[in-house]
């Protein structure tokens, strides 16, 4: 047996194993990201009961942005290159921009609990953007699993407000709503497509820089000629939006994204609304539907079928090690090293 065959066969089983556990990695990150987020609806709602849509938005922008300025700053972190400036500015316009502003207007008209159910069509998005943008394959029956937890949303919401299928049609509240989530959807994929080229952190953080001579500008002059009420739960709210949910929680999901798959640690998010509602319950007094029990049983169920799903399909296009160099068991042992 040739030195270079078994070189090649311990080569392949450590590039197995590094992506099993860049995989692993990616969904434990993601899974703090989403948790994060999960604070997000509920923090905005408090935010925006006393400072109006716009201002929450160029706020947390301009805010995060001078935050991750700083972080650039002090880790020395060089300048992305040419090619990537767009993708970091429309990864920018859809988390930092769109997302933020549909969804602070949705707020204004309907409760976060709400918001949360609607905000599950999120993963279904960022999949979807991501097969279109990335070039990610994904099998039938990771679509198939995505669209029954969509359907499960769909019907938890309808079933939770009996004027929930004509509010679609008639409020602005839903409509808003719908936009922030195909917002974060293409902002996600592009983002998470950029965090695997520059990292997560400086993903997010050369976003929201490019954003800055926008936001600095639109913060000062909302704020010299806004009216807003900043007791203490709005401070918090939006204390919350602008640290955690603009800037430190993308550390973890982006990096979650860059080293799981875009589409398959998206699919983590399934479960946010879910908490959101709790978090709405909690923290706001929202009403906690008594079927929300049995819809996070079934979105669980349904977030583990995709994930399984992909790991098949991953480990199948994964190249296999060539039988010619597998170890001979009636090989001495010294010719096996």
């Amino acid at each position: 047996m040739k030195i270079n065959d078994n070189s090649s066969r311990f080569s392949a089983i450590a590039d197995n194993g590094r992506r099993k556990s860049s995989a692993h990695a990616g969904v434990l990150l993601g899974g703090l990201g989403v948790l994060a987020f999960s604070f997000s609806l509920p923090a905005n709602k408090l935010a925006v009961a006393g400072i109006d849509a716009v201002g929450v938005t160029v706020w947390r922008a301009a805010l995060a942005g001078l935050l991750a300025l700083a972080y650039l700053r002090i880790v020395g972190a060089q300048r992305p290159a040419l090619h990537d400036l767009a993708a970091l500015l429309c990864s920018g316009l859809g988390v930092v921009v769109g997302f933020p502003l549909f969804s602070s207007l949705a707020l204004e008209r309907i409760d976060s609990a709400t918001g949360a159910v609607i905000l599950g069509l999120l993963p279904a998005m960022t999949a979807t953007f991501a097969a279109l943008l990335g070039g990610e394959r994904l099998p039938w029956l990771f679509w198939a699993a995505t669209g029954a937890g969509v359907l499960v949303l769909c019907a938890f919401l309808v079933s939770t407000s009996p004027d929930a299928l004509s509010g679609f049609a008639l409020s602005w509240g839903h409509l808003w709503m719908v936009l922030a989530t195909v917002s974060a959807g293409f902002g996600y994929a592009v983002g998470g497509t950029q965090a695997k080229r520059i990292g997560g952190a400086q993903s997010i953080s050369w976003s929201l820089v490019l954003l800055l001579p926008i936001s600095v500008p639109l913060c000062a002059l909302t704020a010299a000629t806004g009216s807003f009420s900043l007791t203490g739960p709005v401070v918090i709210g939006m204390f919350y939006i602008t640290v955690i949910s603009q800037f430190l929680g993308f550390f973890a999901w982006y990096g979650g994204l860059a080293r799981g798959g875009i589409a398959r640690v998206g699919q983590i998010q399934q479960v946010q609304p879910l908490l959101t509602i709790a978090w709405s319950a909690l923290l706001l007094g929202e009403h906690l539907d008594r079927w929300i029990y049995l819809v996070g049983v079934v979105l669980g169920l349904l977030v583990w079928i995709a994930q399984r799903a992909r790991f098949r399909e991953a480990a199948r296009a994964a190249p296999p090690v060539p039988a010619s160099v597998a170890p001979d068991v009636n090989e001495p042992v010294s010719l096996r090293r």
